[in-house]
């Protein structure tokens, strides 16, 4: 308490983040409109009206920490002596707060400093300011992929340092982030992976009934695992939200002993007390024992001591009466620590608050603003009982739905070593010409957009005759009730991009998860494209649903149509039918379509073409862009009974099978027009064939128009710049395919 005497000095800047952890626990609602403007700003923020607020709640705060403050002076001087104890509640029979074997000269002349100065209250080790902090986890699978999202958001907000992280992986999870960090680019962060079935063998022998199952012993091996030369490293489970600079965390490997090689928060459960239930046996701890979701390792000391075998030789030994791990690495953690005690240092508690159905975790902290760390680790997660769960769930829901874009920033006065990609963006930008009236598109082509692929559990298992095909399609927000319906008519695997803002994100989340029958599919790939800039990027999102397809072959469909019952199986049976593995062919999938909510879908052709003659039925688009299916020739499909090859001609878009490996879509195009005309040009210049299904079709069902579409009808200079992009089109095709491309700009010149 005698150190809140001096956080006004420090209040005030750099950041306003500690504004959210006010006193009062109804000021601590994060998602006001300018209660975010506050969480997102640095000191000063951009609008009078902000600055007006910002200034009304620092006034406010300032007020309440010098009444605060006052109260602690009466506090000081009723009570002799106690203004000598550190700020966190006492060194936990660790060395004493100021220097510590670690302590550089600048350090220890700093605290001297301190201690004349301010004798009561010695300021706690800082890190360099560009120093490079280290940061692990384990992370195996499609959930634990997505919890660890959030922890690095929570990490990356308040963070003032360059950051490394090291994620222990299987082959999912490597899959998932090393695309996500790959596509965020974030400055100043750095992200090593490593093969978790590598490091398999060396825990696989243990016994564990957890249900983090083989992935939670594998902290144990992390000396082994992680660089040579790597010294110190903050480990984290995925299920950590960090509510302050993880900075102030790393700083505490400066107040280790010479001996101390671990620091751990004490357990706030009664679990290694064996009193929560008759005959319950824990392993062996250290009074309430230790919490390991939150660990400083000291991994050069670790190997000096040889710790590879020390807990090895500690988990055969307990192993003998105890048959299996309960709390997987935590036991064995505990059980060594028993033995050498000296060398555990105790970290204050509120570095790992750990909100389980069976902990005392109120007990760590008198004001929800003292809170470091929170530690979901009851498998309810946000279910958990706890007074201030609503508290710690927004903190949570904050980093959940936090837009990520807004952690691409710089830190101010850190040298940032540029990657190859963000130097050829750069460089890509600079070419741009300003002044160009199609400025936005261009800059739209060359935007990067986070990537967070197998957002769901996906299972899928290879076809053994290799005629397989993938249904893939893209979509957003406002065609979310089209999957149901879309996983209904087609059994196969699906890959699907979707297009939506972190918070829609979890929207989607929330629906799939409620949904009987999207839970049950596991073989629907689903891959987050998340939202930057002011056109829909409609191709590139559709090439991730199309690179993320596992089959030889794909189905390139929108998510508005639903295919006809049993076109799954019958577009397998055509593909060996039309020896597709040893030709060029894209196969058309007649399209139709109705203005009708509620259809009677039909169940043959037949049933189709009497549809078509009542008047329920239309060819796609047949009263506003006939040309863009015309040369699927209705008339020819309505008698015919084997497959027949058509020419392509200008303006054709139909829905095709083709192999994987086609060529990917023209990224240029975005928002509305010529994004699905464009890929069938290509298609034709490599001389594929178009050949049209005689028994397959698919039903568009009706919408509302989307942003784009009304853009393009309200703005001539919308349709100005779709028509440049047509043209260089053209001229980027004829430079590609030689004198065969011509025939595409004379047959867009006569149109």
């Amino acid at each position: 308490q005698p150190c809140r005497l001096f956080e006004i000095r420090r209040f005030l800047c750099p950041r306003l983040a500690s504004v959210t952890f006010m006193t009062s626990e109804n000021q601590a609602r994060l998602f006001g409109e300018y209660g975010r403007s506050l969480l997102l700003s640095p000191c000063l923020s951009e609008t009078p009206e902000a600055r007006v607020l910002e200034r009304a709640v620092l006034e406010s705060r300032v007020r309440e920490m010098e009444e605060e403050n006052r109260q602690i002076r009466l506090q000081l001087n009723q009570l002799q002596g106690t203004a000598g104890q550190p700020a966190d509640g006492g060194n936990y029979g660790n060395a004493a707060w100021g220097a510590s074997a670690d302590t550089g000269p600048e350090d220890v002349e700093n605290t001297a400093e301190e201690r004349a100065n301010h004798t009561e209250c010695p300021r706690s080790p800082t890190v360099l300011k560009c120093e490079l902090i280290h940061v692990a986890c384990v992370c195996a699978g499609h959930n634990a992929s997505r919890d660890v999202v959030t922890l690095v958001k929570s990490i990356l907000f308040h963070r003032r340092n360059p950051l490394h992280f090291h994620f222990i992986t299987d082959a999912v999870a490597n899959q998932i982030l090393s695309s996500l960090f790959q596509s965020w680019m974030v400055p100043s962060v750095q992200v090593s992976f490593y093969d978790a079935d590598e490091l398999k063998s060396e825990v696989s022998w243990i016994p564990n009934k957890h249900y983090s199952g083989i992935y939670g012993l594998m902290k144990l091996t992390l000396t082994k695992a992680l660089p040579s030369d790597l010294t110190k490293v903050i480990v984290l489970d995925t299920d950590i939200t960090f509510a302050t600079d993880i900075a102030e965390l790393w700083a505490i490997f400066r107040k280790f002993t010479d001996k101390q090689v671990i620091g751990l928060v004490e357990n706030q459960s009664d679990w290694y007390l064996g009193n929560l239930w008759k005959n319950h046996k824990p392993w062996p701890a250290l009074g309430r024992g230790f919490n390991t979701g939150v660990i400083l390792l000291y991994l050069e000391r670790l190997r000096r001591i040889g710790w590879e075998q020390m807990w090895r030789l500690t988990a055969e030994r307990e192993l003998m009466s105890m048959l299996s791990t309960s709390l997987a690495d935590q036991d064995i953690f505990n059980a060594f620590i028993k033995q050498n005690p000296v060398l555990v240092h105790q970290l204050p508690c509120f570095w790992n608050v750990q909100l389980s159905d069976h902990t005392r975790s109120e007990q760590c902290y008198t004001e929800v603003s003292d809170l470091k760390v929170i530690h979901w680790n009851s498998p309810k997660k946000l279910r958990v009982k706890n007074k201030h769960v609503e508290f710690f769930r927004n903190l949570y829901l904050t980093f959940l739905e936090y837009d990520g874009n807004l952690l691409r920033r710089e830190l101010f006065g850190c040298p940032s070593q540029a990657t190859s990609e963000s130097v050829r963006l750069q460089g890509a930008l600079e070419e741009l010409d300003e002044d160009d009236q199609c400025y936005d598109f261009r800059r739209e082509r060359i935007t990067v957009h986070r990537v967070h692929l197998y957002f769901l559990q996906y299972e899928y298992t290879p076809a053994g005759d290799d005629t397989d095909v993938t249904l893939v399609a893209q979509l957003s927000m406002d065609r979310l009730q089209m999957l149901e319906a879309i996983c209904k008519h087609w059994e196969g695997p699906i890959s699907l991009a979707l297009y939506m803002s972190d918070a829609e994100a979890q929207q989607f989340l929330r629906y799939a998860q409620a949904s009987e029958v999207l839970k049950n599919r596991k073989n629907v790939g689903y891959h987050i494209v998340y939202k930057e800039g002011q056109f829909y990027p409609v191709n590139l999102v559709r090439n991730v649903a199309l690179r993320n397809a596992n089959t030889p072959y794909v189905f390139l469909a929108d998510v508005d149509f639903l295919p006809m019952y049993g076109l799954y199986d019958y577009l397998r049976k055509s593909v060996v039918q039309l020896d597709m593995a040893h030709t060029k062919k894209a196969l058309v999938v007649p399209a139709f379509e109705t203005l009708r909510y509620r259809l009677s879908f039909p169940k043959s052709k037949a049933e189709l073409l009497s549809m078509l003659d009542m008047g329920t039925l239309y060819t796609f688009r047949y009263h506003v862009w006939t040309k863009g299916h015309a040369p699927t020739n209705y008339a020819k499909w309505r008698t015919a009974t084997t497959p027949y090859k058509v020419e392509w001609e200008a303006d054709f878009e139909p829905y095709v099978v083709v192999k994987r490996d086609c060529p990917e879509y023209d990224q240029r195009f975005v928002g509305f027009g010529w994004n699905k005309v464009s890929h069938i040009m290509e298609l034709d210049a490599q001389e594929y064939d178009l050949m049209v299904l005689p028994n397959a079709f698919m039903i568009h069902m009706p919408h509302a128009p989307s942003f784009d579409i009304s853009k393009f009808r309200s703005s001539p200079g919308y349709r100005y710049c779709l028509q440049t992009l047509k043209e260089e089109f053209h001229q980027d095709l004829s430079r590609k395919y030689g004198a065969a491309a011509l025939k595409y700009l004379t047959a867009q010149r006569n149109i």
